[in-house]
């Protein structure tokens, strides 16, 4: 059996995978301490299971963690109390940043200047400096470094993080500094910045280093208790973690280099996407939503790859703290199925980015939350059926629900109460096609050529609306989709991906220095194969991050292979090129030189053979064919409600109808279409007739 576990704002998601036969289960998380709801969920499972949790954690093999306990704990401010070293006279790059106020608005003064990630009082100068070519322009100073040093210790901090100028093309000095540091500081956490993020920008290498060392304690703490209890109630398998690249990695690696797994739970829809359209047979591009709790997390999957991106923030866009590696692209609001609803002060309506979490949760929870969410906003019309909710395992209060919109909403707005969780659907709808816009139109992706995939266990109680508004004519629910992540995690990669800065131009093509720094990365790929039990299972594949010399930015580029061997190898990377930027910008510029700059190699394997099992369906309200009142259209009416079990693969359904599983309900409104594929899976066809 296998086991994959995804921690949200809301709900801790368990699938299991056993055979042939995929199970789900939900339990509430714990903020104080995530490894409680973690442990939580398993003990759900295994009452539903009639097992012993001891018993069903002796019979897992594999348990695949996804976590937000990074992002959490920075955008709280709960990390290690951290210094920041860097050479002498550039005290002030994590204040800089990138310069000026780039991507916030420049005449809004409103919006203060972000705080840099560790204050002046705790970044310190080392007397020493290399140059852009590596040559050692003033050698390190190590008297000044000791002097450094004992101002640490006064400081008493918890973590250290070192980024020394150009220590990308010259790591001399950073290593020394590196050992002296530990020689002192033996259990402190040190991280060095041509280690974590061997990359050119001078900002996101030290902000990527200093959010590395600043959360070893944290994850090394979390990740430690976790393998504690877990083997304590009897688990004797292996643990892997998932980390923002969408890949998996040991809890102990990840430990120390934390700052990989700060987009962990979010980056493993996109790989659950990239399976199930795929098996689906509905094309090879999908809008891949994961309605959570507390936030609306959306990607891409393009022709069967997951976009990356650098732009990757911990908390709000250039307000936050940016990671400075690729991970995937995701775009992420504040509105979920706990998403607090209410009326500014100009007498708009407002729903999140404030959520209710899971404590004290919606109003209708009945555990002392007071202000209306979207939830409650989907009891009062009915779309949520409060004696099933996760398949009557928590009773919800409608006329708490209704109390919380009627003073919060409707009579600050004057309307009936149907009206104003109507409205608020209506928002929280636009807020999340604004989400999808940002990463499909504005990137030049077409939604109406796309499958939206409604993930999460909010999802489907406005997908079908999210897809109508945009254009949108196919929604596919998987089976599973309430908990996509987790599902995600049973099917990510065991990889590890490794990178060298070397600038070389296609002027002056030095071939021997680019087979040199493939042969470095290839040699570290092997190490890694080498810890498999299959290292021949293995596979590498190799890219390079580059650029028209007068630009400022890089693309990815992939390699065709890790050699240069044939003598046509440099004349097809520049081709590549130039085609790869005309299909990404609609323009290539053939007399301009190119740089190739950050070279990458990934090394990965598959941990199954075979296709993902399908969900079992024992839980849900299979056979039973009912109505319920709900408000659609503007208007009640009686509204046909299904069990998803029950329904046959390849009957034709027409909307309106509750499709209800144990843990979500999907809405499928007026003029649309539905039928459950041989997969599992519900397929919406919106606004016209479906054809099989």
């Amino acid at each position: 059996m296998r086991f994959a576990v995804d921690t949200g704002g809301t709900f801790t998601d368990l699938v299991i995978e056993d055979g042939n036969t995929l199970r789900l289960f939900k339990a509430p998380t714990t903020p104080d301490n995530p490894v409680d709801g973690v442990l939580g969920v398993l003990d759900v499972a295994a009452r539903e299971l009639e097992l012993t949790t001891t018993r069903l954690l002796a019979s897992c093999e594999l348990f695949v963690h996804g976590t937000t306990t990074a992002t959490n704990a920075v955008i709280t401010g709960l990390t290690a109390r951290t210094a920041f070293l860097t050479t002498k006279g550039h005290p002030d790059i994590l204040m800089l940043r990138e310069g000026g106020r780039i991507g916030l608005p420049l005449f809004d003064h409103g919006i203060a200047y972000p705080e840099p990630f560790v204050p002046r009082a705790l970044t310190y100068e080392v007397p020493e400096r290399i140059d852009v070519t590596g040559f050692v322009v003033q050698p390190l100073d190590e008297g000044g470094l000791v002097d450094v040093m004992d101002r640490l210790e006064a400081a008493e901090v918890e973590a250290i993080a070192v980024c020394l100028l150009w220590s990308i093309v010259n790591p001399i000095h950073e290593q020394r500094v590196g050992a002296m540091l530990q020689e002192r500081f033996p259990d402190l956490p040190v991280s060095l910045s041509h280690r974590v993020n061997p990359s050119l920008r001078e900002y996101r290498r030290a902000s990527a280093t200093a959010l590395d060392a600043a959360l070893k304690p944290v994850m090394t703490s979390y990740l430690e208790q976790l393998e504690e209890r877990l083997r304590g109630a009897g688990f004797e398998g292996g643990l892997l973690v998932v980390t923002s690249q969408g890949m998996m990695k040991e809890a102990a690696e990840l430990a120390a280099s934390p700052v990989h797994v700060v987009k962990s739970g979010p980056a493993m829809a996109p790989v659950a996407a990239n399976h199930l359209i795929e098996r689906a047979g509905l094309g090879h591009r999908a809008i891949v939503a994961d309605t959570g709790g507390t936030t609306y997390d959306v990607a891409l999957v393009r022709d069967g790859e997951i976009p990356e991106t650098r732009e990757t923030w911990i908390g709000q866009p250039y307000l936050g703290h940016m990671t400075g590696f690729p991970s995937v692209d995701i775009s992420s609001v504040g509105a979920g199925g706990g998403s607090i609803a209410g009326v500014d002060d100009a007498g708009l309506l407002y729903v999140g980015p404030q959520s209710a979490g899971a404590v004290p949760g919606p109003a209708c929870y009945g555990a002392g939350g007071r202000l209306p969410t979207v939830t409650d906003a989907s009891v009062v019309l009915g779309h949520i059926d409060p004696a099933y909710f996760l398949g009557g395992r928590m009773a919800l209060d409608p006329d708490l629900a209704r109390e919380a919109l009627v003073r919060e909403v409707a009579e600050p707005m004057g309307l009936d109460v149907e009206e104003a969780a109507a409205a608020v659907l209506a928002l929280t709808t636009e807020t999340m096609a604004g989400a999808i816009e940002d990463i499909t139109v504005n990137q030049g992706v077409d939604p109406r050529e796309t499958v939206l995939i409604g993930g999460g266990g909010a999802a489907g109680l406005n997908a079908v609306a999210i897809a109508r508004r945009l254009s949108c004519s196919t929604v596919l629910f998987p089976g599973a989709g309430a908990a996509i992540s987790a599902v995600g995690g049973l099917l990510c990669p065991l990889s590890d991906d490794v990178a060298e800065f070397q600038l070389i131009r296609s002027d002056a093509f030095d071939i021997g220095r680019a087979r040199a720094v493939l042969n470095s990365l290839k040699k570290r790929c092997d190490a890694f194969a080498q810890r498999l039990a299959h290292p021949q299972a293995a596979r590498v594949s190799y890219s390079v991050e580059a650029r028209y010399a007068q630009q400022i930015w890089e693309i990815k580029l992939p390699l065709r292979d890790g050699t240069f061997d044939c003598e046509d190898g440099i004349g097809a990377l520049i081709e590549d090129f130039h085609r790869l930027h005309r299909d990404i910008f609609a323009f290539d510029d053939r007399g301009a030189e190119i740089e190739f700059v950050n070279w990458r190699a990934r090394v990965s394997a598959d941990l199954r053979s075979g296709p993902l099992a399908m969900l079992e369906q024992g839980g849900d309200r299979i056979g039973s064919v009912n109505t319920r009142q709900g408000f659609l259209g503007g208007r009640w009416q009686s509204v046909p409600v299904l069990g998803f079990g029950s329904l046959e693969p390849g009957a034709m359904f027409t909307g309106p109808a509750f499709v209800e599983t144990d843990v979500t309900t999907l809405v499928v409104d007026d003029d649309a279409t539905f039928r459950r594929d041989e997969s599992g899976n519900l397929i919406v066809t919106v606004g016209g007739e479906m054809t099989s």
